[in-house]
Formats: C-alpha cells, structure tokens, sequence
C-alpha cells in the first residue's frame, strides 16, 4: 500500500518545491512524473525551471493524459514518484484542443486514477494547485475546470495518507 501524500497550493506558492524536497528526504529512488505539454515559448521557459531543479538522477516519465496507467507501473515498494500536477492533467483533459484522440474522456481518466491510486505502492507525492480560493470565472470551459479541479482535489484528499498546504512557500499540514 502506497503512502500518498496530498499538496496544494497556488500559483508559484511552493508547493512543486517542497514535494522535491520531501521526495529527496525519503532516500528512496525518485521519478518524476510530468503531467505538461509546450504550448509556447513562455511555458517551456517555466518547465525547464523544474528540469534544473530536479537532480540529474532522478527519474521521468512524461504522462499528460493516462496518469493512471503510469501510477500503475511505476508505484513500486521502497520508490518514490512525483506527480507534477494533477491541474495541468485535467486541464490538458478538458481542453478539447489538448486531450489525445477520444480513446478516453475526462470522466473515465478521473476514475482510473482514483482506482489505481489506493492500488498503488511506494511513497507517492501528487502536487495540485487549489483553485477555489479566487472569484468564479467568466467562461463555462473556465467555470467547468475550477469545479473539476476542487472535485478532484477532494477526491484525491479524502484518499491521501498526508495532505499539505503550501502558501508562499510555508507548508500547512491539513491531513497525516
């Protein structure tokens, strides 16, 4: 059974940084699991920040749509992975310019991942941004991602060993 560890946070809150290094305390093997796609110049500029901060010798897995297969074979005993977020995930699964051809859909992907999760073996950090401290926005997609996005969030908090708050890089501890 893995030990699953929950933090949120907002945009540039910390919350990528402190999952890094929790993962480097537990000594065991890391791989990170990258849940983005480069849309543009600006955003690849923002993945390869987390790239140079990663240790060379971890390990990656780029996975923007099936997390749940990629949990599945990768979440062993005595390893560690990172999954670097959840909300870029749904996001690339709602966007209908983003998901790969319709093999799945949101709804199917959201409950593999909650399946395979408690499945699941070794330490496992999942990083999600908490998007529902803000004003509801304007535009149904945008509305329909901030309410997947806190369903999500508490699906996977009521699952989690551990779940954190990171606010200008101070962890709160929620859960655990």
């Amino acid at each position: 059974m893995a030990n699953i560890h929950l933090i949120l946070g907002g945009a540039r809150s910390g919350k990528s940084l402190y999952a890094e290094e929790l993962a480097t305390d537990c000594g065991l093997p890391v791989t990170y699991i990258a849940t983005a796609q480069v849309y543009d110049a600006e955003f690849s500029k923002r993945i390869q920040h987390h790239k140079d901060r990663r240790p060379a010798h971890w390990g990656l897995v780029e996975a923007p749509h099936y997390l749940a297969k990629s949990i599945a074979t990768l979440a062993m005993p005595n390893q560690c992975i990172i999954v670097d977020c959840l909300t870029l995930w749904l996001a690339q699964w709602i966007c209908t310019d983003c998901n790969p051809p319709k093999e799945s859909d949101w709804q199917n992907e959201r409950r593999l991942l909650l399946e395979a999760l408690p499945k699941a073996q070794g330490t496992i950090f999942l990083v999600s941004n908490e998007v529902g401290m803000g004003i509801v926005p304007l535009g149904e997609i945008n509305r329909q991602f901030q309410d997947e996005q806190g369903r999500l969030n508490q699906a996977i908090a009521k699952i989690a060993d551990e779940v954190t708050f990171v606010a200008a890089g101070l962890p709160l501890k929620l859960k655990g």
